[in-house]
């Protein structure tokens, strides 16, 4: 299956620092995140979920596949029920939510909305992190720039706060696309970066090359 960059970029730049234990991945898709955290830090214990039957079900083989394996496992289920049913707390939690891209438009703002709306359901998923975060735990997301504020502020009503900030521009005269945002239950002053994929097409900045470096054969 296609590695996105959003996959690549948050999952070399969470922090593992405070040596997390316990590992939970949102919506993990083919596993790109799990399996990046896995070859990263020392977590025992990576729980993933996916509710898509066949992305669970590539997951589940790239999992297996993988020098750790003993490691990960991946749940088939909803976000929700999940939640629910798990009363373990996690020491970092991942998400890099399903969404349609800027460019998806109709002749309906409404409508558009709406769409964006079902494809990443900000409330669910911060609502969920909330119950399954542990006190000194980290929560770390990538979404779309133009939802940051958002985003922080339905943050901010479950007690969660932003840390670190990351903005991520195409190329140097692009405008920013992506956020990537850690958020803790902590309050503290946020730090704010940025970061350039290109200078031109397939000419990578030097910080681009650091920070993902370790995950492309060819870099």
């Amino acid at each position: 299956m296609k590695i996105g960059t959003d996959g690549v970029l948050l999952g070399a730049w969470t922090s593992i620092e405070k040596t997390p234990f316990s590992v939970l991945d949102i919506g993990a898709g083919t596993g790109i995140l799990s399996l990046m955290l896995a070859q990263r830090s020392y977590a025992e214990l990576i729980d993933a979920i996916e509710i898509d039957d066949n992305a669970y079900e590539q997951c589940v083989e790239n999992f297996e596949q993988s020098p750790w394996g003993d490691r990960l496992f991946c749940y088939h289920a909803s976000l929700e029920a999940f939640a629910r049913e798990i009363e373990d707390e996690y020491d970092l939690i991942i998400c890099n939510p399903p969404f349609y891209s800027e460019d998806y438009k109709t002749n309906s703002n409404e409508r558009d909305l709406a769409r964006f709306q079902d494809a990443m359901p900000f409330k669910n998923i911060i609502e969920c992190v909330s119950k399954l975060l542990s006190k000194d735990g980290i929560f770390s997301v990538i979404i779309p720039y133009k939802e940051e504020i958002k985003f922080m502020e339905l943050a901010s009503k479950f007690k969660i706060f932003p840390n670190r900030l990351l903005h991520i521009k195409g190329n140097p005269n692009s405008e920013i696309k992506r956020s990537l945002l850690e958020f803790s239950f902590h309050e503290s002053e946020t730090i704010i970066e940025s970061l350039i994929i290109e200078t031109e097409r397939h000419q990578y900045t030097e910080d681009y090359i650091n920070l993902t470096k370790d995950f492309y054969l060819k870099m």
